[in-house]
């Protein structure tokens, strides 16, 4: 193969994510695990809403049954004009339950400013919890992230993201090995220096009044004029690390949402990651110098990596050596593959998915990122939801719902592409 400098930065890449991370979690473990159970602070729990609809009533019944205090808790469900039925699921949900509160937007304006709008009207509270409308969120994950605000410099914690519909066919297999990496491996380099560089949506508390002190800037986010509403959970994690303060990932708290389970929705999912990484990462570039030097070496190289990738792949088909480059990837992707079976091997079968069900991203990986990358180059003025399905007729939830499946509208931007 040719272009030797690029296969060197990529392994430079996955030394940083799955050597040096995983054993400075282990040199420093006990950093990692920091905790306070007696920190106690009102907590409202804010979720942004767009065409979910029965979906959102699953979401606040869980975040009803958590285990930290009622009487410190608020659920705050902010609609950004759903043109479905979910103001009505949410509704139903909030039935009986003083502490829910259900608000709609004057108009579209976007999950940032929903959620800045949920945190204005949350006046009483000291840590604002962001949990997205397509989630399930099991009952300690607030008690998890709450205990990890050890330091008034904790601004933000994160929890991690499951795959409830890991069995359902390969695309969901694949995709559950892909966020165990992502949020099990990939995240730990970032971990033992407090600077991780992108909290998901799905699942994250903040300091209340550090967000009210980055609300101008989340609220201009723009490109060329035009409002941007993807990869708000990249830009606020990296504002708040901009802004010299700590942010922190557990692996204790945690929630399920639906992984896309087509190659259209997984595909659409990939272009608005692809693009979020990319308006990050470059506009991070003026303050990278900032960070721990490690984190810095680890930030430029996903860049470098991400803009050169495509670069690659497409030389190799050009040359009629991508059966090189192909074999590369399905060497890495196979021992990554026997690594997350031996990690998993103690899970009931339940929670876990056959190894080799990695062995698609092979050849995933190089297709997504020679179409994708460019792509997403040329449209990172777009200010769609990428990922939000058609919206369906409104019509009035039933008295008695039945358990809904959850749709795969959004799983957080917290998983590496």
């Amino acid at each position: 193969m040719e272009l030797f400098p690029i296969h060197l930065l990529f392994i430079v890449v996955l030394m940083n994510r799955y050597i040096l991370g995983p054993f400075l979690r282990r040199l420093k473990g006990r950093r990692f695990e920091r905790v306070d159970d007696t920190y106690r602070p009102k907590v409202a729990i804010v979720v942004p809403l767009f065409n979910e609809g029965q979906g959102i009533f699953h979401t606040v019944k869980a975040l009803l049954d958590q285990d930290y205090p009622s009487e410190l808790t608020e659920i705050i469900v902010v609609d950004d004009c759903s043109r479905d039925d979910s103001v009505a699921w949410a509704t139903k949900a909030a039935e009986g339950h003083p502490n829910v509160r259900v608000m709609r937007n004057p108009e579209n304006m976007g999950k940032r400013k929903g959620i800045n709008r949920g945190v204005r009207a949350a006046e009483a509270a000291e840590i604002i919890v962001s949990v997205d409308s397509d989630v399930v969120v099991e009952r300690s994950a607030v008690r998890q992230l709450i205990r990890r605000f050890v330091h008034p410099n904790v601004a933000a914690v994160g929890g991690r993201t499951f795959v409830i519909n890991r069995h359902q066919n390969w695309l969901t297999r694949m995709i559950e090995i892909k966020f165990h990496f992502a949020q099990k491996w990939l995240k730990d380099l970032e971990r033992s220096f407090r600077q991780v560089m992108c909290l998901s949506g799905c699942l994250t508390a903040y300091r209340r009044s550090v967000l009210l002190e980055l609300e101008p800037i989340l609220e201009a986010r723009a490109i060329a004029g035009i409002p941007i509403k993807y990869g708000e959970d990249r830009f606020l994690t990296r504002q708040i690390v901009k802004h010299d303060y700590e942010t922190v990932y557990t692996l204790d708290a945690f929630c399920f949402t639906a992984a896309p389970s087509t190659l259209a929705g997984y595909f659409s999912q990939q272009l608005r990651w692809r693009r979020s990484n990319l308006v990050d990462l470059l506009c991070g570039l003026s303050h990278a110098w900032r960070l721990h030097p490690v984190i810095t070496v680890h930030y430029v190289s996903q860049l470098a990596l991400l803009l050169a990738y495509p670069v690659v792949i497409v030389h190799n088909m050009l040359n009629g050596e991508f059966w090189d480059i192909l074999a590369f990837h399905f060497l890495v992707i196979g021992l990554l593959g026997f690594i997350y079976r031996m990690e998993t091997r103690y899970l009931p079968e339940d929670r876990r998915v056959p190894a080799v069900s990695f062995l698609p991203m092979a050849l995933l990986m190089p297709v997504t990122y020679a179409l994708f990358t460019p792509l997403a180059l040329l449209t990172l003025d777009s200010g769609s939801w990428e990922t939000r399905g058609s919206p369906t007729p409104a019509s009035a939830p039933a008295p008695s719902p039945a358990p809904a499946k959850l749709t795969s509208n959004s799983a957080g931007e917290g998983t590496p592409s």
